[in-house]
């Protein structure tokens, strides 16, 4: 029963870390653009997060 306890305890306390509970939360970014060409046309964006000297975006 400790072991369940304890892996549950950490479990709990990843998720509380991973929402921003321990400090401010990121707000992420989002770019979207369109484009229309002479025979076709794209639709593109990013997703991203900037904390400090760091930034993480995903294109899509």
């Amino acid at each position: 029963m400790t072991l369940i306890r304890t892996s549950l305890v950490l479990v709990c306390l990843a998720a509380l870390a991973g929402c921003g509970a321990d400090g401010e939360p990121v707000q992420p970014s989002l770019n979207a653009h369109v484009g229309v060409g002479g025979s076709s046309s794209y639709v593109g964006g990013s997703v991203g997060l900037h904390r400090g000297p760091f930034n993480l975006y995903l294109g899509f």
